[in-house]
C-alpha cells in the first residue's frame, strides 16, 4: 500500500510541476515591449521581475532625459540601437548599435545626448524594485 501513495505522490507532484512550468513564460519580444513604449509616457519596462533577475527595454528620444537613479543590483545594458553617451560615475561613454555595458550595483549612471531614438535591452542581477 505504500508504493501505491508513493507513486500516487510523484504523480502529482510531476503533474503540478507541469502546470507551474507551462504558466511560466518562456519567450519574450523587446520590439514588441518597444513598440508599446513609444506609445506610453514611460521610457522604460520591465518585462520579466525576478527574485535574481530582472529584464526590460528602455526606449529615449532625442532630448528626451533619463530619470533613473542608482540601482541596487548589477546591471548590463545592450544597446539595441541608437547613438548618444552613457555616464558612469562622471565618466561618458559614447555608445551604439550593438555594444554591452556593465554598471555595478549604487553606481549613479544615465543616458544622454542620443541624437536619434535609443533603444536598450537591460538585465539586473535581481529584482527591479
Amino acid at each position: 500500500m505504500t508504493f501505491y501513495y508513493q507513486k500516487l505522490f510523484v504523480k502529482l507532484i510531476l503533474k503540478g510541476f507541469k502546470k507551474v512550468y507551462f504558466l511560466l513564460k518562456i519567450k519574450f519580444d523587446a520590439i514588441q515591449y518597444l513598440n508599446k513604449l513609444k506609445k506610453s509616457n514611460s521610457y522604460f519596462h520591465t518585462f520579466l521581475n525576478k527574485e535574481s533577475l530582472a529584464v526590460g527595454v528602455l526606449f529615449l528620444r532625442p532630448g528626451e532625459k533619463d530619470t533613473q537613479e542608482p540601482h541596487e543590483s548589477d546591471e548590463i545594458y545592450y544597446i539595441i540601437d541608437g547613438n548618444g553617451f552613457l555616464q558612469i560615475n562622471k565618466k561618458s561613454h559614447p555608445i551604439k548599435k550593438d555594444q554591452i555595458y556593465f554598471v555595478a550595483r549604487n553606481i549613479p549612471h544615465h543616458f544622454y545626448g542620443n541624437t536619434k531614438n535609443l533603444s536598450v535591452l537591460y538585465f539586473f542581477g535581481g529584482s527591479d524594485s
